[in-house]
Formats: structure tokens, sequence, C-alpha cells
């Protein structure tokens, strides 16, 4: 599945290919327990009186199209529908995935190779060293590891080690907790190539859609833009750690 996966990106002409490497394992998702969050999902009295409370939704999720996961369903052995799509996704975790299986998945693509999920200075020197060409740190949202710290506060340690191995050069993007344009600043200043966001623009799809995702956007620019000029910045490539408050110590 995954040779055929990397031929069909190499065919849609994609321009990179981002590894995942931090969930080899499931990680236990208190949140997710709490919820009864489940594929497909289950009935529950709380989740049938959300849905009859918001009739206009129902609506319209009655008249949209089913979704599924492109490129899976169809692809995969075995897989037709949600239910064996769940199935088929809990038999893929391999506790045994390797920094051999990073070089294997560069020499199969051969083109750029982004690795996320780095947390540890370690990691990734042993990423560029196996063919990566850029590291996304990223703590997976904060659901793998109950306690794992912020990408933020592990950004500044993986610069240190790639500059310690005279591999300066790679790109280091940040993901994880940005929701303004404050927090895309503040990463830039700390050596962020750049940032991933995730949640906000879920939310904006979730609110209004196409719409919603360009409206969320704008005020994450907004927010950067306004943040730059309150530090004495008219272009993102000046900014750096001078702009940075030292961090405050505890009262106790």
């Amino acid at each position: 599945f995954v040779s055929d996966l990397i031929l069909r990106a190499k065919a849609a002409k994609c321009s990179a290919l981002i590894l995942t490497v931090d969930l080899q394992v499931l990680g236990k998702r208190h949140a997710d327990v709490k919820n009864g969050l489940a594929v497909p999902p289950k009935p529950t009295l709380q989740s049938a009186i959300n849905i009859l409370s918001r009739p206009a939704w129902c609506v319209d999720m009655l008249r949209s199209r089913r979704w599924s996961f492109g490129n899976i369903v169809g692809h995969a052995k075995r897989v037709s529908n949600m239910a064996s799509l769940s199935s088929w996704t809990a038999e893929q975790f391999d506790p045994t995935l390797s920094w051999k299986d990073v070089e294997w998945v560069k020499k199969q693509w051969g083109g750029t190779l982004i690795i996320k999920g780095v947390m540890d200075p370690e990691d990734a020197v042993l990423a560029a060293l196996s063919g990566a060409d850029a590291v996304v740190v990223s703590n997976h949202g904060g659901r793998q590891l109950d306690g794992a710290p912020s990408s933020l506060s592990a950004l500044p340690p993986i610069l240190e080690a790639l500059e310690a191995a005279n591999l300066s050069s790679m790109e280091v993007w940040l993901d994880g907790g940005v929701r303004s344009g404050q927090d895309v600043l503040r990463a830039v200043a700390l050596g962020a190539s750049g940032v991933m966001v995730g949640r906000p623009w879920l939310y904006g799809l979730g609110a209004a859609g196409g719409d919603g995702v360009t409206r969320c956007l704008e005020i994450i620019k907004e927010e950067l833009e306004l943040s730059m000029a309150f530090c004495g910045h008219r272009s993102i490539k000046d900014v750096s750690r001078d702009i940075l408050l030292p961090p405050r110590k505890p009262f106790y």
C-alpha cells in the first residue's frame, strides 16, 4: 500500500512528501475516550440531543455527499467503508518503525521528504542523516503523550542540535498551538522556517465553509502584521529572538 501511495503521489506531481513519525503506536487519548469518539461514530444520548438541537445542520448533512478517505478507500485491501477503514487503520500501527524505514521511504520517493512529529534534538539530526530535507517540530496536538512539552519549547534545542551537527541549512517548521498571528511571530522569532495551522482553519470551515477558512487565515495574517509593526519590523525575514521577552521566573 505504501509503495502504491508513493507512486500515486509521484503521478500527481506532489512537490513534497510528509511522513508522520510520532504515530507508530496510538496514544491514550483521554479526551477521545471521555467524549466517546469512535470510527464509525457511535450514537449516544448526548450526540442525539446535539443533533436534534441543530435542525439546519441536519438538513445540510443529509443533502451533502458522504465523505471518505480517498487516499485509502479503494486502494487498500479489504477497505470499502468507514467500518473496515477503522479495522485496517488499527492494523497499520508498527512499533518497530525505525530510521531505516525513513531511508526506504526516501529511496522510494526520491523527492523532497519532510519528517513530521520530531520533539527530540537527536531525532532531528537522525532525520537529516536518514534523508529528510526538513522536519516539523510537533507533539501531535498534545494528544499522543499526556504531559509532553509544547512544540514551541522543543524548537530551540532542536535548532541548536542541527547547528552543532552542521545541519543548520535544514528547514525546521513548527506545528501545534498556533492559534493567532502572535503565535506565528513567536515561532519564527525562535527560528522556525514556518508554521502549520490546524484547528483554527477547521473551526472556520465548520462555521462558514470555504469562506470561513479564508477569513481564519486573514485574521492570522492581520494579527501577524500588527504584531510585527508593534515590534518594529516590516519583514518577517528580519524577525529574531530580540523581540521576545525572557521567560518569567516562577513566584515559588
